[in-house]
C-alpha cells in the first residue's frame, strides 16, 4: 500500500513537471540564434518568398498567440510538423525513437551486469592485481569519449578483425524483417528471423559495446564504493564472525545492501544517453533519435526540437521513477 501511494503521488507529478517542460522548451527555441526560414530558402531567396514562408508557419504572430496555438494543438495530440519536411513529428519520432531505445536498453543492461561483476570483485580483492587492473579500465573508461572509443573499435574490428560488417545502418543490404516494435534486433527474434537475428545482432555488436565501456566505468566504481561500505559494515564483520561464508555471505549481505544506489545512477545514466547519443550513432550511421534531433537543431527546426526535448524529459522522469521504486524496494528504510 506504501509503495501504491508512493506510485501514484510520482506519477501524478509529472504533470506539472511536463507544462514546464512545454513552456521553457517553447520559449527557448524562439530565443535560439538563428532563422528557420532563411534555413529552409537559403541566401537566394527574396523578400516576398520569406514573408509567405513566414506567415505559412505561423511564426509572424505574436508569441502569446504562438504559445497558446502551441499548447492546444498539444491537448489535441498535435506536437506539430516538421519545418523542413513537412510531416508530422510524432510519426518521424516513431520512426527513428525504437533505434535508439533498442541501443539503450541493450547497451545499459550488459552494462549493469559488467559493472555489477566487475565492482563487487573489485571490492572483494581489494588491493590485489586485479583490483588494479578493474580500477585501470573504469579510469579508461571515465576519461575515453564515446566517440572516440568508437572509432578505436571500428579500427580494430571492422579494419583489422574484419569480423563485423561496415558501420553503416542496422541491417545488412537485402535483409528485411517485419517491424513489430521498431527495434529489428528484437523483431528479428519476435519473428524468427535467423537471418536477420544475425545481421542485426552483428551491428549492433560495436555501438553497444562503445556504450558498454564508457557506461560500465562508473557503474563499476559505484558498485565498488557501495561494496567496500559494506563490507567495512558491523554486520557484515557479525556475519563473517558467525560463520556465514562464500557465496551465502556475499548473496545476503553484499550485494543486495551495494546495489541500493545502482537505480538511480542507472536512471541517471539512461537520461545521459538518451541526450549524448547522437555522438555514437553519428560514429556508427545508427539513423536514430540522435542525428534527428541533431539535424533538427541545425535548422532551427522548432516542432523537431520541442518534440526532442519533451522526450528526452519525459523518459528522465519515467526512469527516475522507476529508479525510486526499485530503490525503495532495494532498502525498505527508505521513507517514501
Amino acid at each position: 500500500m506504501r509503495l501504491l501511494r508512493f506510485s501514484a503521488w510520482r506519477l501524478l507529478s509529472i504533470g506539472p513537471v511536463l507544462v514546464g517542460v512545454v513552456t521553457f522548451t517553447f520559449l527557448l527555441v524562439r530565443i535560439l540564434p538563428g532563422d528557420p526560414v532563411g534555413t529552409l530558402l537559403g541566401p537566394n531567396s527574396n523578400a516576398q518568398d520569406r514573408i509567405d514562408l513566414t506567415a505559412r508557419l505561423g511564426l509572424d504572430r505574436p508569441i502569446y498567440v504562438q504559445f497558446y496555438n502551441f499548447v492546444v494543438d498539444l491537448f489535441h495530440g498535435d506536437f506539430g510538423k516538421s519545418i523542413q519536411t513537412g510531416r508530422p513529428v510524432v510519426e518521424e519520432l516513431g520512426a527513428i525513437f525504437p533505434a535508439t531505445l533498442e541501443l539503450i536498453i541493450f547497451s545499459l543492461f550488459i552494462a549493469l551486469i559488467v559493472g555489477v561483476v566487475l565492482g563487487l570483485t573489485s571490492a572483494l580483492r581489494e588491493k590485489k592485481a586485479s583490483d588494479r587492473v578493474i580500477r585501470l579500465a573504469t579510469l579508461v573508461g571515465n576519461s575515453m569519449p564515446e566517440f572516440w572509443m568508437g572509432l578505436i573499435l571500428i579500427l580494430i574490428f571492422y579494419g583489422w578483425l574484419g569480423i563485423v560488417p561496415a558501420p553503416s545502418g542496422r541491417l545488412d543490404t537485402g535483409i528485411t524483417v517485419a517491424h513489430i516494435t521498431g527495434m529489428e534486433f528484437v523483431d528479428s527474434i519476435l519473428t524468427f528471423n535467423k537471418e536477420a537475428f544475425i545481421s542485426s545482432g552483428r551491428h549492433l555488436f560495436l555501438p553497444a559495446l562503445t556504450i558498454v565501456f564508457v557506461i560500465s566505468a562508473p557503474i563499476t566504481r559505484s558498485v565498488r564504493a557501495s561494496a567496500l561500505e559494506v563490507i567495512s559494515s558491523d554486520s557484515y564483520i557479525a556475519a563473517k564472525a558467525h560463520g556465514i561464508g562464500g557465496w551465502a555471505l556475499i548473496r545476503k549481505y553484499l550485494v543486495r545492501n551495494s546495489l541500493i544506489s545502482l537505480p538511480t545512477l542507472s536512471a541517471i545514466i539512461f537520461g545521459f544517453m538518451l541526450g549524448s547519443i547522437v555522438l555514437v550513432e553519428t560514429v556508427f550511421g545508427w539513423q536514430g533519435f540522435g542525428q534527428w534531433a541533431l539535424k533538427g537543431l541545425s535548422l532551427r527546426d522548432y516542432p523537431v526540437i520541442q518534440l526532442t526535448v519533451m522526450t528526452v524529459a519525459f523518459f528522465y522522469i519515467i526512469a527516475f521513477f522507476i529508479a525510486d521504486v526499485v530503490h525503495s524496494i532495494l532498502d525498505p528504510r527508505i521513507d517514501i
